[in-house]
């Protein structure tokens, strides 16, 4: 599902009654193609790195809106659970608390990028987001147009207040951490009344999220995530390839079978026919942009060998970047 499926044409009802299929085939072909180009184009050593947690690597958000009043998110990844609870932000002119969605689909893995990104970057928890989100979208969309800004903010306003619960099993025993990514931000309403969105003009990621992050971020080539940005799915693929393929023992292939693969990535999907082809389409647009994986797909299931990963080490250039002096006496929480 691409973010292109969500937008409706601007017609009267009596011209989507004669121009409905023919705008239906358009689309398709424009977002084909859209997506085609991104794909091909190469990546180069001067493209923008981007950064994801290890965790979000293995286990993600719903890739389609699941609907505001579903509150919790869970995903199984082998001994990984992932328990997400959607949050509530006081709204700033109302002064009434707010019940805000779950995030869902590319934008808050996107969103996620960036912010890590830019704490690694800067060597601080504490993040302008108003002029580095647009710039952001600007180069992974391509466009920054109203519209999609406010999606991009109306889903970092979802992150900023979800609850994350990480719990792994080891025998008879788990363990559990209970976090949020984000933990103070300053909050904006949207300058139009008649949008309910409200979005965070500076973020604080939590101590135990950015103490993580520093031993636990992987690097990611920021023009993949935009030739993948119409997929959760795809991201989803991309991510966890490029933090696992480089840790698979060169003489011992990984293999992992469909079923693993559903529990995985697919667990809303209900027939495993309609799960493995939308896998497959996935897969291949995946390996168009991370051509440095080593893989095998057939009919029992994946095999992974090991693979230079998407960025090297000798590509991932952290700038040290000065603090923000406008923010140097700014405190989001209070």
């Amino acid at each position: 599902m691409t973010d292109a499926d969500n937008e409706q044409p601007q017609f009267s009802l009596g011209e989507i009654v004669t121009k409905l299929p023919a705008v239906r085939a358009a689309r398709k072909v424009n977002v084909s193609s859209h997506v085609h180009r991104r794909l091909i184009t190469p990546s180069g050593d001067d493209d923008e790195i981007a950064f994801q947690h290890t965790v979000f690597c293995q286990a993600g958000f719903p890739y389609r809106n699941p609907g505001d009043d579903v509150r919790l998110w869970q995903r199984e990844q082998g001994a990984v659970s992932l328990l997400v609870e959607a949050g509530r932000a006081k709204h700033p002119k109302t002064g009434q608390w707010v019940e805000l969605g779950l995030p869902w689909g590319t934008k808050p893995r996107l969103i996620l990028a960036h912010l890590n990104a830019e704490a690694i970057r800067r060597q601080s928890a504490e993040i302008e987001v108003e002029s580095s989100l647009s710039a952001f979208v600007q180069r992974i969309r391509g466009f920054n147009g109203g519209r999609e800004i406010r999606m991009f903010k109306d889903q970092l306003s979802r992150l900023s207040v979800a609850l994350v619960r990480l719990a792994t099993a080891r025998g008879d025993r788990a363990f559990q951490i209970d976090t949020k990514v984000v933990t103070a931000f300053e909050l904006w309403p949207e300058l139009d009344e008649r949008q309910r969105v409200l979005w965070p003009a500076m973020i604080r990621l939590s101590s135990d999220y950015f103490n993580s992050l520093q031993q636990h971020a992987v690097p990611l080539n920021e023009a993949d995530l935009a030739a993948l940005a119409h997929s959760a799915l795809a991201i989803d693929l991309y991510c966890w390839l490029a933090q696992r393929l480089h840790r698979v023992t060169p003489t011992k292939p990984v293999f992992i079978t469909w079923a693993a693969l559903k529990q995985q990535f697919g667990p809303d999907y209900g027939r495993m026919d309609k799960f493995k082809a939308v896998f497959r389409v996935a897969l291949r647009q995946v390996r168009a942009r991370y051509q440095r994986a080593i893989i095998e797909l057939d009919d029992r299931g994946i095999t992974l060998h090991h693979s230079l990963p998407p960025v090297t080490k000798k590509l991932v250039q952290i700038k040290q970047l000065p603090p923000n002096p406008d923010h140097a006496n700014r405190n989001p929480a209070g």
